[in-house]
């Protein structure tokens, strides 16, 4: 998982983006968009819900070798309708920086799919500045105490708050 200050760079678009395959952007579709409770779309469930759209003719079995690489040349038409499917611009499989802020956005998706992660943000919502940095000061804590990789979070959320107030 990325650090706050990556996903940060990654939706400003100032971090220069890894070139991804089209197998690796399509896996990381597959498992950061999927219906809440449940785990990734199965290929038939992906093919005939672009057909069900009207979309091109696609196979289960063309998806998979699509994300597992053993295909990757599809259709500008078959990439526009997995884009479709997953609610993504068609540039994510166009476009490399596209795809790493819309990566990061899928990573901030997910992570508010923890309802404990989005009651403590909407519980933040409306305080000062101050009882937010507070408030991330004692995440970090939390955060080494518990082990986890540091983040340069609290650096990324001032500049983007004063950027707010311009």
């Amino acid at each position: 998982m990325r650090t706050f200050e990556e996903i940060g760079e990654l939706m400003s678009g100032t971090d220069h983006a890894k070139t991804h395959t089209l197998a690796a952007k399509l896996d990381h579709l597959f498992q950061a968009v999927h219906p809440r409770n449940r785990n990734e779309f199965s290929y038939e469930e992906v093919a005939e819900a672009i057909r069900d759209r009207g979309g091109p003719t696609i196979s289960a079995t063309y998806i998979w070798q699509l994300r597992k690489g053993i295909r990757d040349n599809p259709t500008k038409k078959h990439l526009e309708a997995l884009a479709v499917f997953f609610g993504v611009s068609p540039a994510y499989f166009f476009d490399d920086e596209a795809a790493a802020r819309i990566d990061a956005q899928l990573e901030l998706l997910t992570a508010l799919r923890d309802a404990s992660v989005r009651q403590l943000a909407l519980r933040a919502h409306g305080l000062s500045p101050a009882s937010l940095a507070t408030l991330t000061e004692m995440i970090e804590r939390v955060r080494q105490l518990e082990g986890l990789p540091e983040n340069d979070f609290r650096d990324r959320s001032r500049a983007g708050h004063d950027r707010d107030e311009e």
